[in-house]
């Protein structure tokens, strides 16, 4: 199967102003992905969805495609970013002709994956009879057993009452936290639903010490730190 990689990355941040083009360990955040993507023989192309100048000049230094600029209706802050795979491959069917076999999205804020982490989510995918593929790892709370809301009457409880009590948290049924390491999703997929969860969803499994997902000042401090260790 060919694949085209998709970098979705907004200028807009407001968790951690101008992000996606933030040095860590010497190179802009989004290079971590381009070049990551880079390592993939099985993606034909490598295009990067931004609405910001500044962003689509890092990413054509670091090797990318910018073959077009993301709409402004699609680069707010509460844009979905399944729309802005829709407007991909919608560009790539009105300037190609037909979609890739799949598309992989390879969040910019995901600097500590390895280029095997992305590689066993295309194997996933070309598995068959799926419609995305997500990564996760292990969840750092349980709904069943320390996550809690809030009441009407301000009293806590448990997100998810279990079925018998459960004293320790191995008892609890299992979860997992999904990370923003890659997704696959299928074309047609993408462009005939409207969430990740409509369809046939499959995952591949991640070290925590790889799923970091950078948000905040203090995200970046940690890839810094981990990042700083195994270079």
């Amino acid at each position: 199967m060919k694949f085209i990689a998709l970098i979705c990355a907004r200028g807009g941040s407001k968790g951690l102003p101008g992000k996606n083009i933030r040095p860590l360990a010497g190179k802009p955040l989004i290079s971590w992905a381009i070049e990551q993507a880079q390592a993939l023989k099985r993606v034909e192309r490598i295009i990067v969805s931004t609405d910001s100048e500044e962003i689509a000049a890092v990413a054509r230094e670091s090797g990318a495609e910018v073959p077009f600029m993301r709409p402004e209706e699609l680069a707010q802050d509460n844009s979905p970013e399944w729309l802005v795979w829709r407007h991909a491959l919608n560009y790539l069917k009105e300037t190609k002709g037909d979609y890739p076999d799949g598309l992989i999205t390879i969040p910019v804020t995901a600097p500590l994956r390895i280029v095997e982490d992305l590689d066993a989510c295309l194997d996933e995918y070309e598995k068959g009879n799926v419609d995305v593929v997500i990564t996760v790892t292990d969840a750092h709370r349980n709904p069943y057993f320390n996550m809690v809301k809030q009441n009407d009457d301000e009293t806590m409880a448990l997100v998810i009452p279990p079925e018998g009590t459960v004293f320790r948290r191995q008892d609890a049924p299992l979860v997992y936290d999904m990370t923003t390491v890659a997704f696959v999703a299928k074309p047609e997929f993408v462009l005939t639903q409207e969430r990740i969860f409509d369809g046939r969803v499959r995952h591949v499994h991640i070290p925590v010490e790889r799923a970091l997902d950078i948000d905040t000042p203090f995200d970046f401090k940690i890839a810094e730190c981990l990042i700083n260790q195994t270079i």
